[in-house]
C-alpha cells in the first residue's frame, strides 16, 4: 500500500529539486527521506527519479507518476477539508485549465480577490486553446466554452457565453456591413482551422452559413488582432471583445435575421463522489466574476 509520507517526499523532492530540500521541507532527516523515497520505489516496483550529489530528476516512469503523486496529496487534503470545513477550509492546490484568452480576460483578474479569501489555497493555471486531458495531467478543473463531449467528467454550468459578430471600422469601411446571414458569403470570415460554417440564431430558427476567408488559426487572440487590423470579420465571446467594443477597434455587425448562436461556459472535472471543497469555491467565485462583469 502507497504510504502518503512516501508520496510527500517525492513531490517535495521535485519541488525542491533535492532530497536534502525535500527533508527541509517537511521537517525530516535527510536519511528518513531517503528511506521514505526508497519505500515508495520498492513498492511500485519502479525506479522513480535519477539522484545525484547535486541534482534530482524524474525518470520517465517518475513522469508518468507524477501527476498521480500529486492527486494522492491533494485529495488527502480535499478529504479531510470535506470533513471538517469549518475547521480547514479549502487548502492545498488546485489546477485549472482554460483557454489562453480566458486566462487573460477573465481567470487572471480574479485570482486576486479569490486568494486573498484563501490564503490556505494554491493556484497553478494551465492556459492552453488546446483540449487538455484533465485526468492524465493530473488537473481538478477545466474551464470549457463548447459543446461536451466527454461523458465521464462531471460538467457544471457556470454562466451563458454571448458572442458578436465584429469586424474593424477600416474593413467595414472598405467592404461594406452585412445585412443578413447570407451575405456572409460575400465576406472575409476569420475562423478557426476546419471551420467551414457559422451558426445563428433567428426568428425563423438557427441558420447555418458557408464562411470562408484568407487566414485562418488555432489561436483566438490571433483571430482578434487580425479582426483589428481589417482583415475580415470574426465571432468573438463578449467578455473577450468588450474593451475592443469600447475603444472603437472594432464594431458590432448586427444582423436583421440572426445572432450568432450563444455557447455556454463549463466547469469540467473528473467523476469522483464529491466535488472537492477547492473546486467549488472556485467556481463559485468564478459565477460571481463573470455575473459583476
Amino acid at each position: 500500500m502507497i504510504d502518503l509520507n512516501d508520496v510527500a517526499v517525492l513531490v517535495e523532492a521535485v519541488a525542491a529539486g533535492s532530497l536534502a530540500g525535500a527533508a527541509r521541507r517537511l521537517g525530516i532527516g535527510p536519511m528518513v527521506a531517503s528511506r521514505r523515497l526508497a519505500a515508495l520505489e520498492d513498492e511500485l516496483g519502479v525506479r522513480l527519479v535519477h539522484r545525484t550529489t547535486r541534482a534530482l530528476s524524474l525518470t520517465p516512469e517518475g513522469e508518468a507518476f507524477w501527476p498521480y503523486a500529486q492527486t494522492l496529496l491533494e485529495n488527502a487534503t480535499d478529504g479531510r477539508a470535506a470533513v471538517r470545513p469549518a475547521a480547514s477550509g479549502a487548502a492545498g492546490r488546485l489546477r485549472v485549465t482554460c483557454s489562453v484568452p480566458f486566462a487573460r480576460k477573465v481567470v487572471a483578474p480574479m485570482m486576486g480577490g479569490f486568494l486573498r479569501d484563501n490564503p490556505a489555497l494554491e493556484v497553478e493555471l494551465v492556459a492552453s486553446d488546446a483540449v487538455v486531458d484533465i485526468v492524465a495531467q493530473g488537473l481538478d478543473l477545466a474551464i470549457r466554452i463548447a459543446p461536451l463531449r466527454d461523458s465521464t467528467l462531471i460538467a457544471r454550468r457556470v454562466a451563458p457565453n454571448p458572442r458578436q459578430l465584429v469586424a474593424s471600422p477600416a474593413y467595414l469601411a472598405a467592404r461594406g456591413t452585412p445585412c443578413r446571414v447570407a451575405e456572409l458569403a460575400d465576406h472575409d470570415c476569420l475562423t478557426t482551422p476546419g471551420t467551414g460554417h457559422w451558426s445563428f440564431s433567428g426568428p425563423a430558427g438557427p441558420l447555418r452559413q458557408r464562411v470562408r476567408g484568407r487566414f485562418t488559426a488555432t489561436s483566438i487572440d490571433a483571430l482578434q488582432e487580425a479582426c483589428i487590423d481589417g482583415l475580415g470579420l470574426t465571432i468573438i465571446a463578449d467578455w473577450n471583445v468588450r474593451d475592443d467594443l469600447a475603444t472603437g477597434r472594432l464594431r458590432v455587425v448586427t444582423l436583421e435575421d440572426g445572432a450568432p448562436e450563444p455557447l455556454t461556459i463549463w466547469a469540467i472535472h473528473p467523476t469522483t463522489r464529491f466535488v472537492p471543497p477547492k473546486v467549488r469555491l472556485f467556481v463559485a467565485a468564478l459565477e460571481a466574476h463573470l455575473g459583476a462583469r
